[in-house]
């Protein structure tokens, strides 16, 4: 139980920041062809990029804007915190 307390943890080493983004990389490359190989074409290659692009920018929005803009005193966890958050917010 111990080691999976510790898996959950916060990722401090910048080594395991490094490799974990570097694992994220590898995954969104290949995922991203194998899409495309199935059906190419440059209206799907047009498809994947702008998906892609919109779902990083979303990401962007939900740590950054929301914590320096919107609310300052409030930090997230993951992609969770932010639907709870949204979900528990008093409307302005």
């Amino acid at each position: 139980m111990k080691l999976l307390e510790s898996l959950g943890g916060d990722l401090k080493h910048p080594g395991w920041m490094y490799l974990k983004a570097a694992l994220f990389l590898i995954a969104g490359v290949a995922t991203t062809f194998a899409i495309f190989i199935q059906i190419p074409s440059l209206q799907n290659a047009f498809l994947l990029a702008i998906g892609i692009w919109s779902f990083c920018r979303l990401y962007y929005f939900c740590f950054y804007v929301i914590e320096k803009y919107i609310d300052p005193s409030f930090r997230f966890a993951g992609l969770w915190s932010v639907v709870v958050y949204l979900l528990k917010r008093k409307p302005r």
